[in-house]
This record gives structure tokens, sequence and C-alpha cells, in this order.
């Protein structure tokens, strides 16, 4: 009996071994570890995770595999009427072939699901010095408001290596904005404010999709995001400048001619 009583307090123990890397893990998740998630950008901290979990399901898949292969040849019939079976397990025996397997994949899941919160928590974590810019989604249209008049259709424009942070709405049904590579989409709503960040670490073009089923366009609602370097992101807000206000000046100039008001000296400059 006393020794029954060991073996069961040590598997005790085996099943608990898998929990410590998860609970280890947990720990260190602190608030100032998160301040730097080890200079990751959120697309990098994705795709880290992502391999982790492609590993661990074929990992854990061949182990399945293979165990099943194994017990398939060592248990089948002996004769061609015969029944295959299994040896007679003891209880202790029963609970260790359960409990120990469960638990290191469970060990497993833990970890990979606190790496998980954290991506999340990362990603709902905007940056202080992020660049903000106002979405504006409609059938099937996504409009980019910079500020200061400057807006643009389908097109986003983004400094490399700045944070960036949309605030969106829609003017009429549910849309979802859709960043594929940097694997972030955020619905947009009527008579709501949503948001998404991501960083932009890469000269370069990428699409823009809407991932809720809008309307019968739906599948030709997506843009482009452009990065560009600072130098050239500051040359084309420059001429996007530029352009604003030679349109107010033109529409003021209209303005005084229709009405007989004089120009104001702004409005000439």
């Amino acid at each position: 009996m006393r020794n029954k009583s060991l073996l069961l307090k040590a598997w005790g123990l085996l099943v608990a071994l898998p929990l410590l890397p998860s609970l280890v893990f947990a720990f260190q998740s602190t608030t100032a570890r998160r301040a730097s998630y080890g200079g990751l950008t959120p697309q990098a901290h994705w795709e880290e995770l992502w391999t982790e979990v492609m590993w661990d399901i074929t990992i854990i898949g061949g182990v399945y595999i293979l165990v099943a292969l194994v017990f398939f040849f060592a248990f089948k019939a002996k004769s061609k009427d015969g029944v295959g079976a299994s040896p007679k397990l003891s209880l202790q025996a029963v609970i260790g072939w359960v409990m120990i397997p469960s638990m290191l994949f469970l060990g497993d899941d833990l970890f990979l699901y606190v790496k998980a919160y954290e991506l999340h928590t990362q990603m709902r974590e905007v940056p202080a010095n992020a660049q903000e810019i106002k979405v504006t989604a409609s059938m099937w249209n996504w409009n980019y408001d910079y500020g200061d008049g400057v807006d643009a259709d389908n097109e986003l424009r983004v400094p490399v290596g700045k944070p960036v942070v949309l605030r969106m709405i829609s003017e009429d049904v549910i849309h979802s904005h859709y960043l594929d590579k940097y694997h972030v989409s955020e619905d947009v709503m009527p008579g709501r404010i949503t948001w998404e960040w991501f960083m932009p670490d890469k000269i370069g073009k990428t699409v823009i999709t809407c991932r809720e089923y809008c309307g019968p366009n739906h599948s030709k609602m997506f843009g482009k995001l452009i990065v560009l370097s600072q130098k050239d992101y500051d040359a084309w807000m420059a001429e996007e400048l530029a352009a604003v206000m030679d349109k107010n000046t033109s529409s003021q100039q209209v303005a005084s001619i229709t009405t007989g008001a004089p120009l104001s000296i702004k409005a000439v400059q």
C-alpha cells in the first residue's frame, strides 16, 4: 500500500512538471518585458508564434501517428480469425497513459497560449509616438484622412519605421480593414470608432482588403499600402499640402468674385 502511494505521488509530480515552463514564462510576461517584446514588431512576433504553432502540431501529430502505428502492429490479430488484444493494464498504468501525455500537451498548449496572449497585448498597446490617420469606409472605398485637408482614396502612404494607428468608422455597413502583410484586421462599423495599429518596417507596397462581406462589390473593395522612406514621405506630404493650399486659394478667389467680397491677405498669399 505504501509503495502504491509513493508511485501515485511520483506520477503526480511527473504530471505537474510540464506545467512549469508555462508558469515560468507567465511570470516573465510582466509589463516591463512587454515594453520591448524583445525588439519584435507585431508582425514578426505573429510570424514567430505561427511558426512555433506549426512545429507544435506537426510534432504532436507525428508522435500520435508513430504511437498509433506501434500499437497497430504490436497488438494486431495473430491469425485470420483472431482478434487483436492489448495487455491488461493496472489502474496506475491506465492513469499514467492518460494523464502524463495529456499534461505534456497541456503544458505545451499553455506555453503557446501565454505567448499568444502576450502578442494580443502588444497589438492592443498603441505606441505613444504613433502617427494617427483617420479612415472612413464606404461601399466600396477606403478614404484616408491625414489632417490639414490631406486625404486619399484607396491609397495609404506612411513613412517607414514609425508606428501608425488607424482610427476608423463606416458610413454605411460593417467593413473590416485588413493589412495582410502586417497580420492585423479590425471591423469598421457605422456609429462607432474602432482602431488598429501596425509598424511599417520595410519600404514597399502591399494590398489592403475588406474581410467582411459588405455587398455585391465587396471583392472590389481593396487598396494599396505604400511604405516610403521618411524623405519621400515628407516630399509627398509637402506636395499634398501645397495642392490643398492652392485649392483653398482658388475657392476663396471664386467666392470673392461671386460675392464681391475682398480677398483676404491669407488667400492671396
